[in-house]
């Protein structure tokens, strides 16, 4: 009769705790003491970074999910970072690319995000308010910063760690990360004036908004060294919707002297304009030329004949998540700052 195998004691205990390891099952696994788990799972330098891999590895392969309510009690913080984000329809992939590249400035630390919505018509400061008062989160990200955005009052009178995507006219310093906007107006601006066009406009996000103005002087710097005509255009912004500039477009065509030129902060907002001006029988290339900024492949995936510059958001979002844990840390705000182009 063939011998049956019997499981081993320790190899119970695992199967038993399996989904729900510990840190006496790590250090079993690890043939280590449960506090140098503990330790290195904290990312202790007096560690060696081979034992610290080594426990991670563990700990992942064993599910094992820290005690967060007992991690709070015994240091006072949550392991968590608070990201408040709108799901831009203008912006192709903004929310999707923003909190991939803030996961990845997080892998390896113990900390984790919790995502809340920032409704285009309002800065949302009840929820940073919220966040704070209940100690739900160690530091917050946050977009769509205004040019005297109440969140970043409110953040640095209660001196809690947070980083904006976007810069506001504060005179107190305060860490950001924000995309060159004046740069990528007045280049978009530049690359119009060499084709030859001769009037230009430029659809901007609302005036709240502090990239708006960043925008606006970019476009009107570059128009006005080049002596050109131009205009702003009057009823839409980036927060429009597709129908909106279609139809703009589309009907400014029946007015006289109309922009040959076109300056669009997103890719939704290029297209459109496409449409609308394609319904009043304009052709890309031939009537007129846009300059865009995009954020994914698509716009020059279906309209090669648009002039493209790209916004990395996923980077800026590794910088977000970077530049807010070395705030957590104790970093001067000063140096937690970043300009990307």
């Amino acid at each position: 009769m063939p011998k049956i195998k019997t499981e081993s004691a320790k190899s119970q205990t695992r199967r038993a705790a399996a989904g729900k390891a510990t840190l006496k099952t790590i250090a079993e696994e690890a043939n280590l003491a449960v506090t140098t788990v503990s330790r290195a799972l904290a990312d202790d330098p007096l560690i060696s970074g081979t034992t610290r891999e080594r426990v991670r590895e563990i700990a992942d392969r064993l599910g094992y999910m820290p005690d967060r309510a007992a991690q709070r009690l015994k240091t006072g913080k949550t392991n968590v970072i608070g990201v408040l984000l709108d799901q831009h329809e203008e912006i192709l992939g903004f929310g999707t690319s923003l909190l991939y590249g803030v996961t990845k400035a997080l892998k390896g630390t113990p900390y984790h995000l919790i995502v809340m919505p920032n409704f285009l018509d309002t800065s949302n400061v009840e929820a940073v308010e919220h966040i704070v008062r209940n100690n739900l989160a160690d530091g917050i990200i946050f977009t769509r910063t205004e040019v005297l955005d109440p969140r970043v009052r409110f953040l640095i009178e209660k001196d809690f760690p947070f980083v904006s995507h976007g810069r506001t006219e504060f005179t107190t310093a305060h860490p950001f990360v924000d995309y060159d906007n004046y740069a990528f107006a007045y280049e978009a601006a530049r690359r119009l004036i060499a084709k030859g066009r001769h009037k230009l406009t430029i659809i901007l996000p609302p005036k709240n908004l502090t990239f708006s103005q960043h925008m606006l002087h970019g476009f009107m710097t570059a128009v006005r060294e080049a002596g050109i005509a131009y205009e702003l255009a009057e009823g839409i912004t980036l927060d429009s919707t597709a129908g909106m500039v279609r139809d703009y477009f589309r009907t400014r065509l029946q007015r006289p002297d109309p922009p040959d030129a076109l300056i669009c902060p997103g890719e939704v907002s290029a297209m459109a304009a496409i449409t609308g001006l394609s319904d009043g029988g304009w052709t890309l290339g031939r009537e007129y030329d846009i300059v865009a900024k995009q954020t994914s492949r698509l716009l020059s995936d279906i309209q090669p004949g648009v002039d493209a510059i790209y916004e990395d958001l996923t980077a800026a979002g590794e910088h977000l998540g970077r530049l807010l844990l070395k705030r957590i840390g104790g970093t001067d705000v000063e140096k937690l700052q970043v300009i990307l182009s």
